[in-house]
């Protein structure tokens, strides 16, 4: 799958909801894992502002990828994130979207308060 990557170096990201556990079967709550590792998979929102345009992005990242207290308005940076574009049909209707994924999900608050 085509994957592309976002440069966040002049973004400011914040933490918009707290992780939660990724969930593949919405039916049965069968959680979802990461394929090659095996690692549990968290989905984390965050407000992505860049060029004066805010985003609220749906970021997946393995649960070992989570570092820091990712409290809401908390800044962090984004380690690895890439875009895939996904398309699906369900019950006849044809889905398309675009799916983010990073590497690691790092919290900026303790470097920022180190630095004062």
């Amino acid at each position: 799958m085509r994957q592309i990557p976002v440069d966040t170096s002049a973004a400011t990201v914040m933490v918009a909801k707290t992780p939660e556990p990724k969930v593949k079967d919405r039916r049965t709550g069968e959680l979802a894992v990461d394929a090659e590792t095996g690692a549990k998979l968290m989905t984390v929102n965050v407000m992505f502002a860049a060029d004066d345009e805010v985003e609220i992005l749906s970021v997946t990242v393995p649960e070992t990828g989570i570092s820091g207290e990712l409290a809401m308005g908390t800044p962090v940076a984004l380690t690895g994130l890439v875009a895939r574009p996904w398309e699906n049909e369900f019950n006849g209707q044809k889905r398309h979207g675009i799916a983010f994924r990073a590497v690691a999900v790092t919290s900026l608050a303790a470097a920022g308060s180190k630095a004062a």
